[in-house]
């Protein structure tokens, strides 16, 4: 069940729940809907709103989509998210995973998504995260099956850079303490 992404992108929303009220943006391909009305998807736009945070995702990927467990496919770029927030490691089936330009200021935070067994595509761009001179290396060092960063396909030599970063980084926090 893949079906057209669920378009909720461009409604000028400010929190997750403003989007109940909503209808989806229409595409060339239509959407499909269950007997309960729900979308036969695995794909949610929310880009291009001012979400800033994520505490009602669950309900609102539940309130769209036939099966919320089995969403693959979930844009958020271009919102006011500030924090890379533990529900996102809830959605199991995450494939792909778009946070660029919004708000992300502690690198650290993109840790968590670590426990997401799928997930082999993030952009981070645009945010402050983004300046740290570790960024790329300690995204892909924390995100070990990522194939594509940033629009960017993740290199071999990138994964023997970011293990080296990894270790040393280790190191010098046990140096630390």
């Amino acid at each position: 069940m893949n079906g057209t992404p669920v378009d909720l992108s461009f409604k000028h929303f400010n929190s997750l729940s403003d989007a109940w009220t909503e209808e989806p943006s229409s595409s060339l391909r239509p959407l499909k809907r269950n007997s309960k009305k729900k979308y036969l998807s695995c794909s949610l736009r929310l880009n291009n709103n001012n979400i800033t945070d994520l505490h009602d995702l669950h309900m609102t990927v539940s309130h769209f989509l036939a099966e919320p467990s089995q969403l693959a496919w979930l844009d958020l770029s271009f919102n006011n998210i500030s924090h890379i927030d533990k529900v996102l490691c809830e959605l199991l089936e995450l494939r792909v995973l778009y946070l660029h330009g919004n708000c992300l200021c502690v690198l650290s935070e993109v840790d968590r998504l670590g426990v997401l067994p799928h997930l082999h595509t993030i952009t981070l761009h645009g945010n402050m995260i983004e300046t740290n001179k570790a960024y790329r290396n300690r995204v892909i060092s924390a995100l070990p099956r990522l194939k594509t960063m940033d629009f960017s396909a993740v290199t071999r030599q990138e994964r023997v850079m970011a293990k080296i970063w990894s270790q040393n980084f280790r190191r010098s926090r046990e140096t630390l303490q």
